[in-house]
């Protein structure tokens, strides 16, 4: 069953936006078969609309939702180098190095990705997406402006298994807003849909694309910069050291009171149960649902080895970067920033040209590309511009398979499993992410760099082609 949720449809209706689903009932997972060959004859079919990014800029709604993960994006990327900070002012000690505490925060904030990803993705298919997307921003505003008291209050209480109870609250908090995090992800990816019309999807996503990629590069480049600025700011207000935990703090607050601008209009949920056992089953229903749909499962696919790659290369640029002669290993954010710079311009260039292709040849074009660039630089691996040029088309090429296949889970999955499509592919993204930043450095110190960039050049170039396989016999049978 499926019940709507009614915020303000003469908004919507100004803004141009979709009709909602308001007259569909919830998917039929035993007869999705049928619904897959009604959507898959459809991909190739003209869109609605091509503006470009004209239309997107146009709609209002879509604004305050891009202003608003501007802003949460950023201070998801300053906490982790506002977590280092705080380490090395209160947990370091004189001759100890501060990876182990680092470490123990990364887990921290990795571990609710795997834990919820899917769990979330179902609640938010229940709840209004827009009271989601505001509170989650709002309570992780609040939890990092009270850290820094939370840990002034317990320094003086011990420890608990060999670590300070201070630093037990940094852990909880880091949790806590990662927790936060998973339920704004797809709320955030669910709701483009519905405040953007479906010919302007392909470049709404460009610019999701571009803002989440230059908040990795801004926010680890001048977090620490940005953090300093705010020590001094809160000096001058007679505020000692809590500068960087407010600023942080409030790009959260800024993003959930933009977010309570922005009027969705209808939506389709899916109805509340009571039943714990309920969620299971709900997730159940959404792994069938991709079983069953041959195009988002190869979206999703492909979306979890692009993940993986980049998951990839920001270990191995370390190495990469240490056998360039021309720079210091430390000195590695140099070539990620090119392949961040590629994938915003192959950004632009989707969000303004990619509706004239269709989906599917995006991403094989894309995916051979990367596949060509990873070979490349097997030979490239003490020339400094060589390789910077070469990422910088790999991120381009990146752009041609991510924002397509983000595009395409959007408007082939029905409202009201939107959530759970959503969760799962978070879900499966984080994980897959795990291995290559856990094996990369491993199994690069065995085979040596340039052997492990010509096997995962083979690899891209073989899954993209397959998958694209896949999806094109399925469209074709139709």
């Amino acid at each position: 069953m499926l019940r709507e949720f009614d915020a303000d449809t003469d908004t919507a209706e100004a803004n141009c936006l979709p009709q909602a689903e308001s007259d569909k009932s919830a998917p039929d997972i035993d007869s999705a078969p049928d619904h897959q060959g009604a959507a898959l004859s459809a991909e190739d079919g003209p869109p609605k609309t091509e503006n470009g990014f004209g239309a997107v800029f146009k709609n209002r709604n879509f604004l305050i939702l891009w202003a608003g993960q501007l802003f949460s994006q950023l201070a998801d990327k300053v906490y982790l180098v506002l977590m280092i900070a705080i380490i090395a002012a209160r947990f370091e000690t004189p001759g100890q190095t501060i990876s182990g505490w680092v470490a123990a925060v990364m887990i921290a904030f990795t571990v609710p990705a795997v834990l919820f990803g899917a769990l979330a993705g179902v609640f938010v298919d229940r709840w209004p997406k827009r009271p989601v997307l505001i509170w989650s921003n709002l309570l992780r505003g609040g939890l990092v402006m009270v850290l820094p008291l939370g840990i002034w209050l317990t320094l003086g209480w011990g420890t608990v298994l060999g670590l300070p109870v201070a630093f037990w609250l940094l852990l909880i908090v880091t949790f806590l807003i990662s927790t936060l995090t998973q339920f704004f992800a797809p709320a955030e990816q669910s709701i483009i849909p519905l405040i953007v019309a479906e010919g302007d999807l392909l470049s709404a996503n460009s610019l999701y694309t571009t803002t989440m990629m230059a908040s990795v590069i801004v926010g680890f480049a001048v977090g620490e910069p940005l953090l300093a600025l705010a020590d001094k700011l809160m000096l001058m207000l007679g505020i000692a050291d809590n500068g960087p935990a407010i600023l942080v703090g409030l790009s959260y607050l800024v993003a959930g009171l933009c977010l309570m601008t922005m009027a969705p209009g209808q939506e389709t949920l899916s109805a509340a149960h009571e039943d714990l056992s309920q969620f299971w089953a709900d997730i159940k229903d959404g792994l069938r649902y991709l079983g069953q749909q041959v195009q988002v499962r190869v979206a999703i696919i492909q979306l979890v080895l692009l993940s993986s790659v980049f998951a990839a290369l920001a270990v191995l640029a370390v190495r990469l970067a240490e056998m360039i002669p021309a720079i210091k290993a430390s000195q590695f954010g140099f070539l990620l920033a090119a392949g961040g710079l590629g994938l915003g311009l192959g950004a632009v260039l989707v969000g303004n040209f990619g509706p004239r292709f269709p989906r599917r040849f995006l991403s094989l074009w894309g995916a051979i590309g990367i596949a060509v660039c990873l070979v490349a630089l097997a030979w490239t691996t003490k020339q400094l511009w060589a390789s910077m040029a070469i990422i910088a088309v790999l991120g381009l090429c990146g752009a041609f398979v991510g924002i397509p296949m983000q595009t395409l889970i959007q408007e082939k999955t029905p409202e009201a499993m939107r959530g759970k499509v959503f969760g799962l592919q978070n879900n499966l993204i984080n994980i897959a992410l795990s291995l290559p930043l856990a094996l990369a450095s491993v199994v690069e110190a065995r085979l040596g760099l340039a052997n492990v960039f010509m096997g995962m050049g083979a690899l891209v170039g073989l899954g993209g082609v397959v998958t694209w396989y896949i999806a094109d016999t399925a469209m074709r049978k139709v």
